[in-house]
């Protein structure tokens, strides 16, 4: 059995609702489709949300009946005869009463959670009933029955493997399986969520859960790039990468996947295909234990980084202190991406200023602290990059007319990272891409 997740632009439209039925249609092993909600529609959905809690009732229903209106054009061109047509009216009646009432209720934190579900439940109904109307076998797995996170927001992967497997063998020959993605169930038993990017998440969890044969990702790119091709002229596929360069290229800003959905396929040892939906001939990026080959493969950048510097002539060198340093993030639960040390001072970046000011405080009696927001940290990836012939000297011979803030080198032997600011990242986007690949 496989798993193949489709993001909200490989659904956004009718005619590729049609051809995504095609494409699982045509497959000679049992399949697992996640999809995500329509293109947009999980934006609106955080706009009603934030409507609602601000007050804004009339507000949050014009979204409503404009997200409404979107669905009912979109169902007459998805389906063809009457049955069809009246069963997606009936979905889309369903879900749009539930925002409606919603409008009357107190917001809180788990509504907006149900808020935020609905792109996802009305996706796979109406996916589902398309499949219907073309004689499709299939059944509806709806998430909310084995998709789970615990207290931490972590998922819990043995449940989620047992309640999977369960449904699976309630339904033995089925040969196409329907389920959301990025919606879940939190310890309390309410609707939640697996974040931004959570659809690729599913996918991967559950592609672990049931020992998948591959866990294909179709976007509308076709595989990993070596660099952004929002900012570049001239990218290319690559084809193959290891589970460490593409866990690396993830977390350090690569856009076609999320970096937690790395994890669980890597820890089960199942491969992920990052594919085309706009072109499903294409090889796209094949992504296993095996790197393929040694050497630079890509470049990404992760945004919106804080730089932090700690200066302490008095304690830096005493026992304890990047303990103590640590403690604080770990308290405001805080990822460190990046750390420098001299002899008076500790350097590192974080991605949020959510718990910032809490932070700032309790490093205080440590010494003077100075913060540089709008930050950017490029990443260059690699199979065994470290160990690679003149790669510094390439590195920053491509780009010698920029101020790098920071670099962290030897910490992975896959990647090197440079922190400047962002007013940098296109330029040094482009010269890295020149400089490292040859390519303009």
């Amino acid at each position: 059995m496989k798993v193949m997740k489709f993001g909200g632009t490989s659904v956004g439209k009718p005619e590729r609702m049609h051809h995504i039925a095609g494409l699982v249609s045509n497959e000679s092993e049992p399949v697992i489709v996640v999809l995500s909600a329509l293109s947009g529609t999980t934006n609106a959905l955080v706009e009603i949300g934030d409507a609602i809690a601000r007050g804004d009732r009339n507000g949050a229903k014009q979204s409503i009946d404009k997200l409404e209106a979107h669905y009912q054009a979109f169902i007459k061109d998805l389906v063809k005869n009457d049955t069809s047509l009246a069963k997606a009216k009936a979905i889309i009646a369903e879900h749009f009463e539930f925002l409606n009432i919603i409008l009357k209720i107190s917001f809180s934190e788990a509504l907006s959670k149900d808020i935020l579900a609905q792109g996802e439940l009305l996706s796979t109904k109406l996916f589902c009933t398309y499949l219907e109307e073309q004689g499709k076998d299939h059944l509806l797995l709806p998430a909310l029955e084995f998709m789970t996170i615990d207290h931490y927001d972590e998922p819990q992967i043995g449940s989620i493997k047992v309640k999977l497997t369960q449904l699976l063998q309630q339904h033995k020959g089925t040969k196409i399986f329907v389920t959301q993605g990025y919606i879940c169930r939190n310890a309390r038993g309410e609707v939640d969520n697996l974040k931004r990017g959570g659809s690729d998440y599913s996918a991967s969890l559950i592609a672990a859960a049931i020992n998948a044969s591959v866990c294909e990702i179709w976007t509308d790119i076709d595989g990993m790039h070596n660099n952004d091709p929002r900012v570049v002229k001239k990218t290319v596929p690559i084809e193959q990468m290891s589970f460490d360069e593409a866990a690396e290229l993830a977390y350090f800003g690569a856009k076609i996947l999320h970096p937690a959905s790395i994890w669980p396929a890597q820890t089960y040892k199942i491969p992920v295909r990052l594919l085309n939906t706009m072109e499903p001939k294409a090889k796209g990026t094949l992504i296993t234990e095996e790197a393929g080959s040694v050497g630079v493969k890509a470049v990404a950048a992760k945004d919106n980084i804080i730089a932090i510097r700690i200066k302490s002539s008095r304690m830096l060198l005493a026992y304890g202190f990047l303990r103590k340093i640590f403690e604080v993030f770990e308290k405001y639960r805080t990822p460190i991406d990046m750390i420098t040390t001299s002899e008076v001072a500790v350097t590192l970046t974080i991605d949020s200023d959510l718990h910032l000011n809490d932070i700032l405080k309790e490093l205080e009696p440590f010494g003077t602290t100075e913060v540089d927001k709008n930050q950017v940290i490029i990443s260059v990836v690699g199979n065994e990059i470290s160990q690679t012939e003149d790669i510094i000297k390439k590195l920053f011979g491509s780009i010698v007319n920029i101020p790098v803030r920071m670099v962290s080198y030897g910490g992975s032997p896959h990647n090197i990272s440079l922190l400047t600011d962002a007013g940098h990242k296109v330029q040094i986007l482009q010269q890295l891409n020149k400089g490292m690949f040859g390519l303009e």
